[in-house]
């Protein structure tokens, strides 16, 4: 049975974190997403691509990302 591919990082090379904070305000991941990017399971990485457009509308509405 052949492999799936692996679900490619949401990085958009906009590395900003703001002070106090720990999310991207460039791909919406949180410190912890991004360092274990590469140790994560397809799945994993899925569950949290799934919730990147809620916290980019949270941002973009004025709230703060979950």
């Amino acid at each position: 049975m052949p492999q799936s591919a692996a679900i490619l990082s949401p990085c958009v090379k906009v590395c900003r974190i703001e002070p106090g904070g720990d999310v991207c305000l460039g791909c919406e991941r949180t410190l912890a997403e991004i360092a274990g990017w590469g140790l994560f399971t397809n799945a994993e990485r899925a569950a949290i691509m799934a919730t990147l457009p809620a916290r980019r509308s949270v941002r973009r509405d004025g709230g703060t990302a979950p």
